[in-house]
C-alpha cells in the first residue's frame, strides 16, 4: 500500500529555497530522531524546534494516540533539552471541553476532549517535566487557512459549497447559543509560533515560567502512570508556559455557518426540535444517511467542473466528531499581552475564505464552477 501526504502546491517552492533542507523519517524511533536533530554538514546546531507532531484522528484506539503523540514529543523533547535548544515550541490543538459561555484563560482546566484530547494534554505534562527544556506551549483555536485540509473547518467549508451547490440551506443540529468555536488562521499559527520561540530564547525558561508559568494539571486516569513512559505522577506539580491563540473573531457554530455558508450563496439555518433531537439520539446510527446528499453532491460537483476535477484530498464527509457539539472557546489577551503578538487575520471574512477556495481551485483540487 502507497501513502500520500497532501502539501499544498506553494510548498515546493519553499523546498527549493537554498536556506531548506527537508528530512522525512519515522519519529517513533529514537534513531530516526536523534538524526532528524543532526544539522547539515559545516553548520551551527538548531536553536528553535518548533514540534507541532501528534496524531489529529479522533477515533484512532488509544495506544496509537499514546505512541503517535505522547512518545513522538517525549523523544524530540528529550532530545531537544540534550542539544540545549534555545527554543522548543509545542502546538497543542484545542480538544478540550470547554464552557458554552465565555472564554477560557490559560490558568483554567478545561476537560480534554475524549481520548483523543486526553494524550494531547497529557503530553504537556510530559514535555513540561523534561529537565533543561526550553518548552513554551501555544494552544490554539480551529485552525483554517489556505492548504490546511484537516479539522473541523475545512470540513465544514467543503460542505457549506456543496449545500451551494444544491441551493439549499446548510442546516445544524444545535440550536443557535453562544457554542464558541473559536478560530485562528494559519498565518498567525506560523506567526504566534515564531513569536513565542525568539519569546522563550530570549527569557529561558525559568525566567520564562516565572513570567507566564501554567500549571499543567493532572486530567487522565492514575493507572496510566505506570503503562507510559515519561509520563509524571498524578501528583507531581507541573509548570510550564503557555499561550492560547485565537482571532478576534469570536467565532461561534452560528458565526462560523453563516459567513462559510454565504461565500457560496446559500444560508445557515437549524432543523426543528423534533428533527434535531431525534437525530442526536441516534447519531451513530445516522452518520451515513446524514452524509449520502454530501458525499453524491460533493462528487457531482467534481465530474462537472471545468476542467473536471479527477482527484482531490478534500471531502464532504462528516464523520460522528464533526456533527457532534463542540464548544472551544479561548481568550488571546496573555499572548497579545506578553509575546506583543499582532494577529494577521483577525477576523474570518468572507474574503479570508475565498482566498482559501481560490488557492485550491487554481492548484486543481476544488471544482470550478459557473455558480461559485
Amino acid at each position: 500500500m502507497t501513502l500520500y501526504s497532501y502539501v499544498g502546491t506553494e510548498f515546493p517552492e519553499v523546498l527549493a529555497k537554498d536556506n531548506v533542507q527537508y528530512k522525512q523519517a519515522n519519529l517513533t524511533i529514537p534513531a530516526a530522531v536523534t538524526a532528524a536533530f543532526d544539522p547539515p554538514e559545516g553548520q551551527a546546531p538548531y536553536d528553535y524546534v518548533f514540534d507541532l507532531t501528534g496524531e489529529v484522528a479522533y477515533d484512532r484506539p488509544e495506544m496509537v494516540q499514546i505512541n503517535h503523540t505522547c512518545n513522538v514529543a517525549r523523544l524530540l523533547g528529550t532530545e531537544a533539552a540534550k542539544r540545549n535548544v534555545k527554543a522548543y515550541v509545542r502546538l497543542q490543538e484545542p480538544w478540550y471541553e470547554c464552557s458554552e459561555k465565555g472564554t477560557h484563560d490559560e490558568k483554567e482546566n478545561p476537560k480534554p476532549l475524549g481520548i483523543l484530547g486526553t494524550w494531547w494534554h497529557e503530553t504537556l505534562r510530559i514535555l513540561g517535566a523534561i529537565e533543561g527544556l526550553n518548552l513554551v506551549i501555544l494552544r490554539i483555536g480551529l485552525v483554517y487557512g489556505p492548504y490546511v485540509d484537516f479539522g473541523l473547518m475545512a470540513n465544514v467549508l467543503t460542505v457549506a459549497s456543496v449545500y451551494g451547490f444544491m441551493k439549499q440551506p446548510m442546516k445544524s443540529l444545535w440550536k443557535p447559543g453562544k457554542n464558541p468555536m473559536n478560530t485562528i488562521h494559519s498565518e498567525d499559527v506560523a506567526g504566534g509560533l515564531w513569536a513565542c520561540g525568539k519569546w522563550i530564547a530570549e527569557n529561558g525558561r525559568a525566567k520564562a515560567d516565572g513570567i507566564a508559568g501554567e500549571e499543567i494539571f493532572f486530567n487522565n486516569e492514575k493507572s496510566k502512570v505506570s503503562e507510559v513512559v515519561g509520563m509524571p505522577a498524578a501528583d507531581q506539580k507541573i509548570v510550564a508556559p503557555l499561550f492560547n491563540l485565537v482571532d478576534d473573531n469570536e467565532t461561534t457554530l452560528n458565526k462560523a455557518g453563516e459567513t462559510m455558508t454565504g461565500l457560496f450563496g446559500t444560508t445557515f439555518e437549524y432543523h426543528n426540535f423534533v428533527t434535531s433531537a431525534y437525530v442526536r439520539f441516534r447519531l451513530e446510527d445516522l452518520v451515513e444517511e446524514i452524509n449520502e446528499a454530501h458525499v453524491s453532491a460533493w462528487a457531482e460537483m467534481l465530474t462537472t467542473s471545468t476542467p473536471p476535477v479527477v482527484k482531490t484530498h478534500l471531502s464532504a464527509y462528516m464523520d460522528t466528531f464533526a456533527l457532534q457539539k463542540h464548544s472551544m472557546g479561548f481568550s488571546n489577551d496573555k499572548a497579545k499581552k506578553i509575546l506583543g503578538y499582532e494577529l494577521k487575520k483577525p477576523y474570518m471574512t468572507r474574503d479570508v475564505l475565498r482566498e482559501i477556495v481560490d488557492k485550491w481551485k487554481a492548484e486543481g483540487s476544488w471544482p470550478i464552477l459557473g455558480g461559485q
